[in-house]
């Protein structure tokens, strides 16, 4: 019977270090404040329930937890083709300061069996919730092999609530809360949705809408980043998970040889969705709805647990624009929730000095982290601590040494700044609403959606260098002279424009696929006019109707234009990063009035 044992026990030989010698010295390493136990879980998953499937884990335990002495527990679980390991840096450093915490690999990757289902509440949810009932006491789901057939102990030494956040009494409901980027912060949403025990989520860096995600559309939107008209496909995020996918199941095929059929490794949606979009330049129906199941999005009503949204300023898959809906939308319903915007993403992965790093988080000299480390006190412990401001942003033109605080601009409100209108003049943008110029600028869309620029490439920009500019007679642009003084950008940019597209005016009625297709961009020009697309984001738009003006709402930047340089806005008819409108268009955009206009949100 393991009623009363404490799970230690039963991997006191594989402690970390704990009587470890330092090789030919003799010196004793002192052995660390949490044990590290492997284990396999047999959960079940699907709407129905039926699909078994094995979770594997590491469960970190500090050294004085006991039935006496509970502790609060952590679940995490990793970003997209990644494993539990990713997550050792949060087990040690939150078993380190006094949490249980269980970091495992989602279902179809890091050798947990079944497929990829991009974080769908009905299975890798459901999963988590079964993994909550383990930290919580329940026996049956945690084994110490992979067929399952040796039980390991039932935990005892996790802090029990006597009811969860439905006001239902529950045996097995743990104090519990939930860390993790990317695929592994979607997941949050995903366990908070269909299991109220979750008491709180950290979820960074993730989507709000995963198809708005992968073809977005960044005008007429419905809600969020939601629109009833969709978007254009984005091609090389999308080649590099289905490669990441396919890999991690071929990988694991030899003991789970089902996963691979019909679509490899992926829910069976996944391969009709991705053939459409390869084919039509956008997301069919079906492919929208099954990408919206697995979001945030169409469920947040059910998210009422405390939430701390981190999100990154340098992110060409899941822009700010994300988690801003998401903040939205918790905000308006009466949910807890604050967010950050942090410098680093998936386009750039490397932390500023001082920003948290998820393989070595450390309160003591990581801005985010300390905030993390603050909100898990606050809601694990009732701690009596503050959870800081309700909006934070990295502005990486302030100087700092050390940690990144200094460096945060803060405020107690979302949005922030004073909307400040750039009109089109011409070729120039005036912020004089008497000086717009008359003219007009002319450009074609490509045939077939093929790119149409050199922008920095998605996933691989880094490594394959391009210079950011257009083909000649494929885009539209309008400049600002020489700024007499710095302009600080905090949100996003919108552009109200008036396209003339007679080709698209008679095809529109043809439904999405004979829409007109432009990107929207903000660049930053230098003094010796070098030109950047800033943070590298770009807005797709297809164009509801071209006959009447429309608003883009471009991706959420913080930037400073620098006294002495220009900003710029361009429309264009193709991208590096997405496939366009498959008809070529001649695209006129004429200017002289001051309903055309790109808006701003200043800070001072």
């Amino acid at each position: 019977m393991y009623r009363t044992r404490p799970i230690a026990a039963l991997i006191a030989a594989t402690a970390l270090a704990a009587s470890a010698l330092v090789a030919g010295t003799g010196t004793a390493v002192a052995a660390p404040a949490y044990t590290v136990t492997p284990l396999h879980f047999a959960v079940k998953t699907g709407a129905d329930g039926a699909t078994a499937c094995d979770i594997v884990g590491d469960l970190y335990l500090p050294t004085t937890a006991s039935a006496a002495k509970p502790v609060p527990a952590i679940l995490t679980t990793n970003g997209f083709g990644g494993s539990k390991d990713d997550q050792a840096g949060i087990g040690k450093a939150f078993a380190s300061r006094g949490y249980a915490v269980l970091s495992y690999s989602g279902l179809g990757f890091g050798g947990s069996t079944c497929k990829i289902t991009l974080d769908d509440p009905d299975v890798d949810g459901r999963a988590a919730s079964q993994l909550v009932s383990y930290l919580g006491g329940k026996r049956g789901i945690a084994f110490t092999d992979a067929a399952h057939t040796s039980p390991a102990p039932a935990l005892t030494v996790v802090r029990r609530d006597r009811k969860d956040h439905r006001g239902t009494a529950s045996v097995n409901d743990p104090r519990v809360g939930m860390v993790g980027g990317s695929y592994g912060g979607q997941i949050q949403y995903a366990a908070a949705s269909v299991d109220p025990r979750v008491d709180t989520i950290v979820p960074i860096i993730t989507w709000n809408d995963l198809s708005y995600s992968l073809s977005p559309n960044n005008t007429s939107q419905i809600t969020g980043v939601q629109t009833a008209v969709p978007g254009a496909a984005k091609l090389v995020w999308a080649l590099g998970f289905s490669a990441l996918g396919v890999a991690d199941g071929v990988k694991n095929a030899p003991g789970d040889p089902g996963r691979l059929l019909p679509c490899p490794n992926f829910a069976t949606f996944v391969c009709p969705a991705l053939l459409a979009a390869a084919t039509t330049g956008t997301l069919d129906p079906a492919g929208t709805t099954n990408l919206r199941h697995a979001s945030v999005a169409s469920y947040v009503k059910k998210i009422t647990v405390p939430t701390l949204i981190l999100q990154g300023e340098h992110d060409t898959l899941f822009n700010l624009n994300e988690a801003t809906a998401t903040y939205r939308a918790l905000q308006a319903q009466g949910t807890e929730v604050k967010m950050i915007w942090q410098k680093w993403g998936h386009s750039d992965s490397t932390p500023a000095p001082g920003e948290i790093d998820l393989a070595n988080p450390d309160p003591a000299t990581q801005y985010e982290t300390k905030r993390v480390a603050a909100w898990f006190d606050r809601y694990l412990r009732d701690k009596n601590v503050s959870t800081g401001p309700e909006f934070s942003y990295y502005r990486d033109w302030v100087p700092y040494t050390g940690i990144a605080t200094p460096a945060y601009g803060t405020s107690e409100r979302f949005p922030v700044g004073t909307s400040t209108k750039y009109f089109l003049s011409g070729k120039e943008l005036t912020p004089s609403s008497s000086a717009v110029a008359a003219g007009s600028q002319s450009f074609l869309t490509p045939v077939a959606g093929l790119p149409t620029s050199t922008d920095r490439l998605d996933v691989v920009g880094s490594y394959v260098p391009l210079p950011e500019t257009d083909l000649p007679g494929t885009s539209a642009s309008w400049t600002t002279p020489a700024l007499v003084k710095k302009v600080d950008v905090v949100g996003s940019p919108q552009l109200t424009v008036k396209v003339d597209a007679p080709g698209a005016a008679l095809s529109r009625a043809a439904g999405p696929l004979g829409k007109l297709v432009v990107f929207a961009k903000v660049l930053d020009v230098d003094p010796a006019g070098k030109a950047t697309v800033v943070n590298e984001l770009v807005a797709p738009v297809r164009v509801p109707d071209v006959t009447k003006p429309f608003t883009v709402t471009l991706p959420g930047i913080v930037h400073r234009f620098a006294a002495g340089h220009s900003l710029r806005v361009v429309l264009a008819g193709g991208s590096t990063n997405y496939r366009g409108g498959l008809t070529p268009n001649r695209v006129t955009i004429t200017t002289g009035s001051t309903d055309q206009v790109l808006t701003l949100p200043v800070v001072p």
